[in-house]
């Protein structure tokens, strides 16, 4: 084995089966934990042998597969920039039995493919190299990828992907031949390894398609793309004259319009086409030409809303000459059963090509749903209505005194001092990740449960129910869920035997602390307390938290109530509401 391999703490928590957060607890108890040998700050990484000498010596259970040594060996290899060759060479080495120089890597791998099968184990280090790189690697969700095929390629053939990234698309066909094209090549060539070790023929050019086309006159069976979006610099000057652009030259800010005459291009007549596009695509103006003629030819012939991928899918078919193209084009957000609704003009979502062809050309099927279904104000008023009427407005009932009660005050750097209250503060800045759920500012404004995400560094604050979280623009609350502290938020965590964490919220929500002297910067710790009783801080308390929640209905109140007057206003210029009595 490498000696030089490491895990991360996500790696760590999967090899003994427990929580991030485990992993950070054991940082932080125990001085013995093995210190980071690279990464960074926010994401550490580990010696792979420190790691397992550490958990023997601790008692905890934990097992190192054959794929996962093989993965933390290789990855131990390259910097993360590099890690995409390094996979890529590991399946040339699976496909070929060549392309490395680390023996003890090629032992492993070869281990790992006598256990699984050569196709297998590159899968398993593909996965592996995926999670490691989400944010960086935009991968088509294989349901999606299932949807396209069964759509556009169902019996397999010859297909094409013109911006294939790591195969994800024709890795779903049972394509027999395939033609692939990336302007990345470790990615393309982890797809062209992936495929070759399906038993399928492949071809790979290493280059934009849009710029230089790598089959150009190449005709498949299918093409299946999920290609680049927003892209603004996609050659628009130099391919005005471009002969793909059969339906109509791509305004400069269309791309994805490009990217669906490329793949068109590429299919002889009745050959099919799925493309991934953002929903602006099927609505955008400067598009509307280029869309008015893929309908009246009967090229376009669904456009499927993914509401849980953010894309629509396009369906498309090469015209066949002397045939007569179809009158409807399916417009649906519905999955179920859209392989065969396409065919049928009578489907319930197909849409008669003649009524789109207006000055917008809209073939979004939220706007299709919309048109069908009608903007439904009254309803919608009746709701919001109904809603702000069921808002408990009545402000808690609060003891009017005949004279001014003031009591003796200590200050939050006493309670502290004393024990009472323990402070802690947040970093000022969070790494973005998905692991630990944290609470913001806003979060703690509007009372809701914490909204964002972040990487468990293991320099988090962690806020459990029953402190009191701040912010420095004076609001405080009680929190009932536990969560990673946001920037500029603290956290006291009070003894109960001392102080009421309820009136404590209460007391830094009413005095905002003076500046000290010289200064413009408020002291928190010189905001003033009132000494009570722990039972008459109590009842303090629960009237802060009364009035805490009261301010939350009225600020729901405000939204529903601009919502009511909205609607109102809608339905009765629209015609869904008339005046009442």
């Amino acid at each position: 084995m490498n000696p030089d391999a490491t895990v991360s703490a996500a790696d760590i928590a999967r090899l003994v089966d427990v929580g991030r957060a485990a992993v950070s607890n054991w940082r932080r108890r125990f001085d013995d934990f093995p210190q980071p040998v690279g990464g960074s700050a926010a994401s550490p990484l580990f010696s792979l042998n420190e790691v397992e000498a550490w958990l023997r010596r601790n008692g905890k259970a934990f097992e190192l597969s054959t794929a996962e040594r093989t993965w933390q060996t290789l990855r131990s290899r390259v910097d993360d920039l590099r890690l995409g060759d390094e996979v890529a060479r590991a399946g040339l080495f699976l496909a070929s039995g060549g392309g490395l120089d680390d023996p003890q890597l090629a032992q492993l791998l070869s281990r790992l493919a006598a256990e699984h099968g050569a196709a297998e184990a590159f899968e398993l280090i593909v996965t592996r190299y995926l999670d490691a790189h989400s944010r960086r690697l935009a991968v088509t969700p294989p349901a999606v990828a299932e949807l396209m095929v069964r759509l556009a390629c169902p019996d397999g053939g010859v297909v094409l992907d013109p911006a294939c990234g790591v195969g994800t698309l024709p890795m779903a066909s049972a394509a027999h031949q395939v033609f692939v094209q990336d302007t990345d090549r470790a990615a393309m060539m982890i797809a062209a390894c992936r495929l070759t070790l399906r038993d399928t023929d492949v071809d790979m050019v290493t280059a934009d398609s849009l710029r230089h086309d790598g089959f150009a006159g190449r005709h498949v069976d299918a093409v299946l793309c999920d290609p680049p979006v927003n892209d603004r610099t996609w050659g628009h000057e130099e391919l005005v004259g471009d002969t793909r652009w059969e339906y109509g030259v791509p305004p400069r800010g269309e791309p994805e319009l490009a990217w669906v005459q490329h793949c068109l291009a590429h299919v002889d007549p009745g050959g099919m086409v799925a493309i991934l596009m953002p929903p602006t695509a099927a609505s955008r103006r400067p598009g509307r030409r280029i869309r008015a003629k893929l309908l009246r030819t009967g090229a376009l012939r669904a456009v499927i809303s993914l509401p849980d991928t953010g894309s629509d899918l396009w369906l498309l078919c090469r015209p066949t000459a002397g045939l007569r193209p179809p009158s409807t084009v399916l417009v649906t957000d519905r999955i179920e059963g859209v392989e065969t609704a396409w065919l049928d003009p009578a489907a319930e979502d197909a849409v008669r090509i003649i009524d789109l062809l207006d000055d917008d050309v809209d073939v979004s099927p939220a706007r299709r749903r919309q048109l069908a279904q009608g903007p439904d104000i009254g309803r919608q008023f009746a709701a919001a209505a109904a809603r702000f009427r069921g808002l408990d407005l009545t402000p808690p009932d609060l003891t009017v005194l005949a004279e001014h009660r003031s009591a003796p005050t200590t200050t939050v750097g006493d309670l502290v001092r004393s024990g009472a209250v323990t402070v802690r503060h947040a970093p000022v800045k969070l790494t973005p990740g998905d692991d630990v759920p944290v609470l913001t500012m806003e979060d703690l404004a509007e009372g809701r449960p914490a909204s964002e995400r972040v990487a468990d560094t293991g320099d988090l604050v962690l806020i459990e129910p029953g402190e009191v979280v701040a912010a420095p623009t004076g609001m405080a609350r009680v929190v009932t869920e536990a969560a990673a502290l946001g920037p500029y938020l603290t956290v006291y965590r009070v003894d109960d035997q001392q102080l009421d964490a309820w009136f404590l919220a209460g007391a830094l929500r009413a005095s905002t602390a003076r500046p000290t002297t010289g200064s413009s910067r408020l002291d928190v710790r010189r905001t003033q307390v009132p000494r009570l009783s722990l039972t008459e801080q109590r009842a303090c308390g629960e009237a802060f938290e009364r009035l805490l929640s009261f301010e939350d209905r009225l600020r729901e109140a405000a939204a529903v109530g601009g919502a009511v007057v909205r609607l109102g206003v809608d339905g009765l210029v629209e015609g869904s509401l008339r005046p009442g009595r």
